[in-house]
């Protein structure tokens, strides 16, 4: 049984635009030390930043309307192996996470159990 899902796309130059305008204070508020330095090692950065904000914004949905979340307690990390997976702060949770992007844009789902 699934308890929620959510999806979520962003357009990579919207988020660009965002981060130019309000910078560093833009980028603490949304994604944490070890998603700026993952993506940071990347190629094209801005790609895998996008994905993960797409990411957060599809955990949210899932949740729905009340999720008591800011996002910073949504962190998306990668496994040895390269696929994403979801680490939400002080819960125990296990939400599926698959990521996508190209140089326009960047796609996102996330999945929460019933159980979970």
């Amino acid at each position: 049984m699934i308890k929620g899902s959510g999806i979520d796309i962003v357009e990579i130059k919207r988020l660009e635009a965002a981060i130019k305008r309000w910078g560093d204070v833009f980028l603490n508020r949304i994604f944490t030390k070890k998603e700026l330095a993952y993506s940071n090692s990347k190629r094209f950065p801005m790609q895998h930043l996008a994905a993960r904000f797409a990411a957060k914004e599809a955990v949210f949905k899932a949740y729905g309307t009340n999720p008591k979340l800011n996002f910073k307690d949504i962190e998306i990390c990668n496994d040895k192996y390269g696929r994403p997976y979801c680490l939400i702060k002080n819960k125990r949770r296990l939400i599926t996470v698959s990521i996508s992007h190209t140089h326009e844009y960047a796609v996102a789902s996330a999945i929460i159990p019933q159980k979970a």
